[in-house]
Order: structure tokens, then C-alpha cells, then sequence
């Protein structure tokens, strides 16, 4: 009988430009590990990490208290985290827990579970730290790859990203506001002009297309956002430089890593990542502000890690 499961999941990046809470990318530049043990009773959080405690605001902690009283589940479980993204910098630092935690227990007590309903669990753990619930990541982190989220049912598409697809990750060192996602999606424009959202759903749909065909080129091509990027780049210290000097140096498309304020840049193996690297560094410099560039690729999905 399991009575201990470890499992890691990547970080992600939402949205991708024009795909507001509809795409998401696994990637693998930072993990969490979540282990999940069997205890007499209750759900106990031990962490090294400076994040909430109390599961009631912890995504890991709903997701096992969610999963518990579906399935009916008398066994305490104590959740151990250990995070490896930085939560707030819009790299689905909250998801990778909460897609790490539900694989886990599914794995803990055998329910083999669909990667939908998985994804589902995942999701509602998401109202620990966004307050609402938000799909995007954490299907992506959850299943690996690409992610097209479909609600109302939810149905999550998957496809397999292009072998040679490459992306550039820029972390600015900055404050992120408390509630960051709330304060990030309250600048949203409530009402778009037709002539923009048209322009976002071609880009969207030829991303799309990019993916199925394997082509870095037209994905990065078509990361253009006129809806949600040109009213979230004031809250990032030298974005439009960032995102001139990143291209300048070769990437193929630049957008905000789902609600920011890290910037990610898409290429391709061949390019010269290094050089984007640095050119996303220079243009947070001329804002006074230091980052962290990590140069990544998509990632699978959350797996157990068996030592």
C-alpha cells in the first residue's frame, strides 16, 4: 500500500500573447515538489517557504481538502512543499503546486483520474492565491506541453510544441504587489473594439496552427497582443524596451509571461539565445531594474519522482 508520493511540476507560462486565459505552455525552467503522505487525520502543510500554512490559503492544501471530501477520503494527509518557482512573477508558481498536489494524490490512493478531472482539482486550488480560478496554468502543468482551455465543460486540448522551440525568460527583480493576479487583471479594458479583438482571435488561431505544425517561426510570429499587453506594460518597469531589444536580437515573438511582470521571449534552437538573453537584461537596466534570464523549453507535465 503507497503511503508517501513525490511528485515535481514545471513552471508555465499563460496566455501567450493573445490567448487570454485560453492557452498556456509548460516550461521548464523552475519546478515545485509536492509530497503527499498519509497521516491519521487532518491536512497538515510543512513547508521551508515563506507561503500560507493554513490549507484553507494554500492551493495545495484545497486541493487535497477539495479531492478528500470527493472522494470521500478519511486518511489525514500531510502535504510537504518545496518551491522552486517564484511565486508572483507570473510563471504559474501557485498552479505548479496545485498540479503537483493533485497528481499526487490521485497517485496516494489510486483514483486514477483523468487528466481533465485532474486538471479540474488543479484549478480549484487556484482560488487560494488568484481568488478565482484559472485554468490555464495549471493544465499546463498538469498535462506538459501546450494547452488550449476550453470551459463550460471543461475540456483541456493538448499538442505536442516543436521539438526546437525555444523561449527566454526574463524575472525582473522587483516588488509584486499582495494579490498581484487580482491587481494585474483589474486593468483589463472591459469593453475591446471589434477591430482588436479580431486581430487577436488571427494571431491566437494561427499559434495555434504553428503548434500543430511544428513551427517556432509562426508561433513567434503571432505572439501580438493589442488587448491585455498594452494596458498590463506599465506595470513592468521597461517592457517596451525589453521587448525592442529582445527582437533586435533575433526572437521571434515577445510578450508578458501570463499576468507578468517577468517578459518571455520565443526562438528557436538555432538562434542565439544568449544574445536575446542579454538584450532583455540591457532593456530592464534602462529602467534601473535588475533580472534573471533563464533560457528554457516546454516541459512535460507533473510526474512522480520515485527515488
Amino acid at each position: 500500500m503507497v503511503s508517501k508520493v513525490t511528485v515535481k511540476a514545471p513552471s508555465s507560462t499563460a496566455n501567450l500573447g493573445p490567448g487570454f486565459d485560453v492557452f498556456g505552455l509548460a516550461i521548464d525552467a523552475f519546478y515545485d515538489t509536492v509530497t503527499l503522505t498519509k497521516i491519521k487525520n487532518g491536512i497538515t502543510i510543512v513547508t521551508e517557504d515563506n507561503i500560507p500554512t493554513n490549507p484553507e490559503n494554500n492551493t495545495a492544501g484545497l486541493v487535497v481538502k477539495n479531492m478528500k471530501k470527493k472522494f470521500r477520503i478519511k486518511d489525514g494527509v500531510e502535504i510537504r512543499i518545496k518551491k522552486g518557482i517564484p511565486a508572483g512573477f507570473g510563471m504559474g508558481s501557485s498552479a505548479a503546486s496545485a498540479a503537483a498536489t493533485a497528481v499526487a494524490f490521485d497517485k496516494l490512493f489510486g483514483l486514477k483520474l483523468d487528466g481533465n478531472v485532474l486538471v479540474e482539482f488543479a484549478g480549484s486550488g487556484e482560488k487560494a492565491s488568484a481568488g478565482t480560478i484559472h485554468y490555464d496554468n495549471v493544465a499546463a502543468s498538469v498535462l506538459g506541453g501546450f494547452v488550449i482551455v476550453k470551459t463550460n465543460p471543461l475540456d483541456v486540448i493538448r499538442i505536442n510544441p516543436p521539438t526546437n522551440l525555444r523561449m527566454c525568460v526574463a524575472v525582473p527583480k522587483i516588488e509584486v504587489p499582495k494579490k498581484k493576479t487580482k491587481v494585474s487583471r483589474g486593468v483589463i479594458p472591459k469593453n475591446v473594439k471589434l477591430i482588436d479583438s479580431i486581430s487577436n482571435l488571427s494571431n491566437a488561431a494561427a499559434i495555434v496552427v504553428g503548434f500543430m505544425k511544428k513551427d517556432p517561426q509562426m508561433i513567434g510570429n503571432s505572439i501580438k497582443d493589442v488587448i491585455v499587453e498594452p494596458a498590463r506594460q506599465h506595470m513592468i518597469p521597461g517592457f517596451i524596451k525589453v521587448k525592442e531589444n529582445a527582437i533586435k536580437a533575433g526572437a521571434l515573438g515577445v510578450t508578458i509571461s501570463g499576468a507578468g511582470p517577468s517578459v518571455i521571449a520565443f526562438s528557436k534552437s538555432s538562434a542565439d539565445l544568449k544574445k536575446i538573453s542579454l538584450a532583455m537584461s540591457r532593456g530592464f537596466a534602462s529602467a534601473n531594474t535588475k533580472c534573471q534570464t533563464i533560457i528554457c523549453k516546454p516541459s512535460k507535465g507533473a510526474i512522480e519522482n520515485r527515488k
